[in-house]
């Protein structure tokens, strides 16, 4: 069977650890007798996982006490609603950064729900290849909040510095780089992030918010509204019971592994080989400007959308998935979250020169 390597941008690769345990399990938790998808979402034994899953998680990204972390459902894309609905009080406006696609539908969604929005900077002039500079001029002191995506999946761009915001709270949808950065919780109001690229299945939303911004308004329902999440400790409903599982798992094997700051030293050294190779090739380049690049998804193009297909085709034949680049952008990307294997990112390089050399250069 052929190697298989998945560069998917989400769901993504889980790491081998974490998959044998949840298998060694799955028929039967702790003795239980029942799978942990069985499990009641009151009884003691699922209390104990989501209470190990937040402790983790506070560890690992030193999550102060005055932050409470939710585990919720309807991917990050809810909290594009969810948001506005609980920050935004009457007379207030939200400030918005707009790097790409997903930034580009949170304000779209704050504007439908009636709020005033306004878009303070963009890089939509150069295709979303940059992350512009927001000055703290720019940023009016009275506004509801500052949102910005700290790492843009689909363009390949990050932030390498948060912007300061003064005393503005800063939102951030960090699905793609959680757990894989160096930013301060604190610098923050309200973190969120789909779990389905850093730290398990699709189904689970994480939800890190400061204390003081919880109660500021009252969404029209209960489900919506953070304070009635955080009262309930993420079990007003049901949870997603086996994704906040997988979670824990993922959490202890990112602990065991060496935390955060390993991820970013290890997630550094495999975007640096592939960008290095990129830089060196005379047929692949990357269209991402290199100071604002993300060490998470980098997109790269031939410049040539037949050769494109080609690479893409014959990549997939090799084993490597899911290198396809967004339907709106093109070309190629690699997705390298905390579980991709440093090996994967040697083989694409030696495919990719395999491919220069038949293909020849531009």
């Amino acid at each position: 069977m052929t190697k298989i390597y998945n560069f998917s941008a989400g769901p993504a690769v889980l790491p081998k650890p974490a998959l044998e345990k949840a298998q060694a399990e799955l028929l039967d938790y702790r003795n239980s007798g029942m799978s942990v998808m069985e499990l009641s979402h009151r009884s003691s034994l699922f209390e104990e996982i989501i209470e190990g899953a937040e402790s983790l998680l506070r560890e690992l990204m030193g999550i102060p006490e005055n932050y409470q972390v939710l585990f919720l459902q309807g991917g990050a894309s809810l909290q594009f609603t969810m948001v506005p609905l609980n920050l935004i009080k009457d007379g207030q406006k939200a400030l918005y950064v707009n790097t790409g696609s997903w930034s580009k539908k949170a304000a779209a969604a704050a504007k439908e729900l009636g709020k005033e929005v306004e878009v303070i900077a963009s890089s939509e002039d150069k295709k979303f290849t940059y992350i512009p500079e927001i000055p703290l001029e720019a940023i009016d002191q009275d506004a509801a909040y500052l949102h910005i995506t700290t790492n843009n999946t689909i363009e390949g761009t990050a932030y390498q510095k948060i912007p300061n915001a003064g005393k503005v709270p800063i939102v951030a949808d960090m699905s793609s780089n959680i757990l894989a950065n160096d930013y301060k919780v604190e610098d923050f109001g309200v973190i969120y992030a789909g779990a389905q690229k850093n730290i398990g299945p699709a189904g689970l939303t994480v939800v890190i918010i400061r204390d003081d911004l919880i109660g500021l308004t009252s969404p029209i329902a209960p489900m919506l509204d953070y304070q009635t999440q955080a009262k309930a400790h993420s079990l007003y409903n049901t949870p997603p019971t086996f994704a906040i599982y997988m979670a824990r798992l993922v959490f202890e094997w990112l602990k065991a592994e060496g935390g955060v700051p390993a991820m970013l030293k290890q997630d550094g050294e495999k975007s640096s080989l592939l960008y290095e190779a990129i830089k060196r090739s005379k047929m692949f380049e990357s269209p991402v400007d290199p100071g604002s690049r993300s060490i998470t998804n980098i997109p790269f193009v031939t410049g040539d959308a037949e050769l494109d297909k080609a690479f893409v085709a014959e990549a997939t034949k090799a084993g490597f998935m899911n290198i396809k680049g967004h339907r709106s952008v093109g070309g190629m990307r690699a997705s390298l979250y905390n579980a991709f294997p440093k090996q994967g990112v040697l083989d694409l390089i030696q495919f990719m020169e395999t491919f220069e050399k038949e293909h020849g250069g531009k």
